[in-house]
């Protein structure tokens, strides 16, 4: 019976020898991946960002005096999106660049 350790070892000489026979796609250096991986990186992040920003937001009750209403609530999933969305455009918290590095490490790993 094989221990976690020869198993652990056994699997990287495996992925090693792997590794050395199969080349590597230059999947990373076309512009159209790049910017795909790029896009799927800005959009995880809007989406994280405003997954927190809905949290925020879920104990504000809409003011009567100034509208609100059952408009107000409905209305208000779609206003923190589209904040979400400029928050990452315009610096976001730097989720998109690490997305877009791992996106494009596992593409090349695939080739």
């Amino acid at each position: 019976m094989a221990t976690v350790d020869t198993f652990a070892q056994q699997l990287g000489q495996n992925a090693a020898a792997g590794a050395a026979q199969t080349p590597r796609s230059p999947l990373a250096t076309k512009p159209s991946t790049l910017a795909q991986a790029k896009a799927a990186g800005q959009k995880f992040e809007a989406m994280f960002i405003g997954q927190m920003m809905q949290a925020m937001f879920s104990g504000i009750k809409s003011n009567k005096a100034f509208g609100g209403g059952s408009s107000e609530e409905m209305f208000r999933p779609m206003l923190v999106d589209e904040y979400a969305k400029m928050t990452e455009k315009r610096g976001g918290f730097g989720i998109a660049d690490a997305v877009t590095r791992t996106l494009l490490h596992a593409q090349e790993a695939q080739g």
